[in-house]
């Protein structure tokens, strides 16, 4: 990457898309863990929730003084309303960073051909150099016609230069066979295909141009420029009021979002709500919390659940993800408070 007279030019850059609950998240931390030290890279993250968890996981592990950046940008697809929450949101994290690489995490429920579309126009072309597009998939879920009949993520493979079965510690014995058959009728994408635990990617599958060609369409948004600024997603930033929480629900695609942001004098027995976590039905559930033993992130899904210690967060968040909403879950959250 050049960056002659503060112009940011050529940024090797990464989409790191999957379906929801396939470990993208852990997959980038890994990245981020194995990144070159001498480099600086930038994150940009979306998610489907209003509230945004994992701006707050990425922060809580990888500073800035690591050479880490993260831009956030909740509440659904960042490529609707014509792309400008991404643009804005993409500008000031490379205006902010000045990256040596750039990974871009869409929601599991976006599409990616949009974002694609977005990144490959006018405007972006000397800025971005695109590479490898990344897509983790959990082979298990092809048995199931809410993944293979779903268009996000049939777009999801359709794109990709890269195809990861993730979780293979936990595939049955034709899960693999099944995932190299599906690839081979719907893409023919079995030359770069690869399975891995844990998202444990290699960041030598990030490298090489993507082989992604996709037709631009020219927008009146095209100028934006990397001094624009604008508020994020207002749920997400705005002050916590007297209650001491703000609560959020989205939906689309199928599934509903409910989150909760909580001040920081609102401590958690981790043990508690880590239980409950557990127990709720939902396709993905992320936290960050502050807790009477620290500060921790949760990521759990149906067979996986992962505590982590951060660093620090500045509040608690909770995200679930799901196709049905309990009405229960906040009173039943409010119970694992520690009452003063």
């Amino acid at each position: 990457m050049s960056k002659t007279n503060d112009k940011i030019l050529a940024v090797p850059t990464n989409i790191i898309t999957g379906f929801l609950g396939v470990g993208k998240t852990s997959a980038i931390l890994h990245l981020l863990k194995n990144k070159p030290v001498n480099e600086r890279w930038a994150v940009l993250v979306n998610e489907f929730g209003e509230i945004g968890v994992d701006g707050s996981l990425f922060q809580g592990q990888y500073g800035e003084q690591s050479g880490v950046f993260i831009q956030e940008v909740p509440g659904g697809c960042m490529c609707c309303a014509s792309g400008v929450p991404m643009q804005i949101a993409l500008n000031q994290l490379l205006r902010q960073a000045k990256p040596d690489r750039l990974l871009i995490e869409p929601t599991g429920l976006g599409h990616p051909n949009e974002v694609m579309q977005l990144l490959s126009n006018e405007y972006y072309k000397k800025i971005l150099s695109l590479q490898k597009i990344i897509t983790l998939v959990d082979a298990r879920n092809l048995a199931d016609k809410r993944y293979t009949e779903h268009e996000t993520f049939n777009q999801q493979l359709v794109i990709a230069d890269v195809v990861i079965g993730n979780k293979f510690d936990l595939y049955r014995k034709l899960d693999q066979e099944r995932l190299i058959d599906y690839l081979t009728a719907s893409t023919n994408k079995t030359n770069q295909l690869y399975f891995i635990e844990h998202g444990k990617i290699k960041t030598d599958w990030l490298n090489g141009s993507t082989e992604h060609v996709i037709k631009t369409k020219s927008n009146s948004h095209n100028s934006l420029n990397l001094h624009n600024s604008a508020k994020n997603n207002v749920v997400n930033t705005e002050e916590i009021p007297k209650s001491g929480f703000i609560k959020a629900v989205n939906q689309g695609e199928g599934f509903y979002s409910v989150g909760w942001r909580f001040a920081a004098n609102k401590l958690f027995n981790k043990e508690k709500l880590l239980s409950l976590l557990n127990q709720i039905d939902a396709e993905r559930i992320k936290a960050v919390i502050i807790s009477e033993q620290g500060h921790y992130s949760y990521n759990i899904t149906a067979d996986t659940s992962t505590e982590t210690p951060i660093k620090y967060c500045t509040e608690s968040r909770i995200e679930i993800v799901c196709t049905v909403i309990d009405e229960n879950w906040q009173k039943r959250i409010f119970q694992t408070l520690v009452i003063d």
